[in-house]
């Protein structure tokens, strides 16, 4: 696996340059090492995992295509051993005191995000395995957790019994801070479970994902307590129609600002475009948030393997709102991976 993206790299490479990896993310993407304490080295030529005495036995398990160097002997060492001068960074991960150390033992850096980490955009079948994967287990757990979303219960408990049947099967962490938000609560986007007792009457709100082998699912489903209104049920169902719409509008080619447009026309032409502030999606894979994303401002067009977001909402302040959040796969035939009812669940 390793080896294989790392000729990604050695694509855009120009004769004397290399690259220095040292966000996680993009560790991870291009060895398998999953601590962050580490950098990456990569060259024409070379392949070096730079990391220190507790992680050494770790690295040569999990990154057997790479050269396992131990910081202990010094940076300085490792570089006198490489004849590259240029070396593209993480401008928008690498720290100032890393970029002075950096500095000192190579004559240029030069900014490279976009370009390393342009090849994750695109999904192979391996990672959109691993993201069905994570995203299968947060459906069990909000199948798990649906008998317990009941008046009286707060919002925190709610998202804690979520987030450990993810701990208990296998998650490593959530992908982000649950969101559980009811009630007048929940016109709050990333309304962030508190102590408020859910009512009879409410919209909840729950936006959720884990983590599962470096890989993380997103997910967003609303219900109603007890009993929906004819203005809940206007709203839910406005929201849903917009976002089937969406997904119905996915094509390999088509530009990510005309799906958002698909969903917004229909929230607006309802009568709530103000009420809909957000992007209507995001890319997932290794990190909860990737490129490219679904907004009115995208420049970008839809190809085969990226795996996004469609989320479209409908926020009104002193109300409630609602949200409905699937994960699609581009490709010849969209594939949603969420599969989870969208029916106006009331519970």
């Amino acid at each position: 696996m390793s080896a294989k993206r790392t000729d990604k790299i050695r694509s855009f490479l120009a004769d004397g340059e290399g690259v220095i990896i040292s966000g996680f993310p993009n560790i991870f993407y291009y060895s398998g090492f999953t601590s962050e304490d580490a950098f990456l080295v990569i060259t024409k030529d070379r392949q070096i995992l730079a990391t220190d005495f507790r992680y050494i036995v770790q690295a040569k398990k999990e990154s057997p295509d790479f050269e396992i160097y131990d910081v202990a002997k010094g940076v300085d060492k490792l570089f006198s051993g490489i004849r590259e001068d240029v070396f593209g960074f993480e401008e928008n991960v690498m720290t100032v005191s890393e970029f002075a150390k950096f500095q000192h033992y190579t004559k240029k850096l030069v900014p490279m995000s976009q370009k390393l980490s342009m090849p994750r955009r695109l999904k192979d079948s391996y990672e959109i395995e691993k993201i069905a994967k994570a995203e299968e287990l947060a459906k069990e757990a909000l199948s798990h957790t649906l008998s317990s979303i009941k008046v009286g219960v707060s919002e925190r408990e709610v998202a804690r019994e979520i987030e450990f049947y993810m701990l208990k099967n296998g998650a490593k962490k959530t992908s982000f801070e649950t969101i559980v938000a009811s009630g007048v609560r929940s016109c709050m986007p990333h309304g962030v479970a508190s102590d408020k007792i859910i009512e009879a009457g409410d919209f909840v709100t729950i936006d959720f994902g884990c983590v599962l082998d470096g890989y993380c699912s997103d997910m967003t489903r609303t219900f109603v307590v007890s009993k929906a209104t004819d203005r809940q049920r206007e709203i839910y169902e406005t929201v849903l129609n917009a976002q089937l719409t969406a997904i119905s509008a996915i094509e390999v080619g088509k530009s990510c600002a005309e799906i958002d447009k698909a969903a917004r026309d229909i929230i607006e032409k309802a009568g709530y475009g103000k009420n809909f502030g957000h992007s209507l999606g995001h890319s997932v894979g290794i990190e909860i948030h990737e490129s490219p994303d679904f907004s009115p401002k995208s420049a970008d067009k839809l190809e085969s393997g990226n795996v996004i977001t469609v989320e479209p909402g409908i926020y009104i302040d002193g109300f409630g709102g609602v949200r409905i959040e699937d994960v699609v796969v581009i490709g010849e035939k969209t594939q949603n991976l969420t599969n989870f009812t969208k029916e106006l669940m009331i519970i």
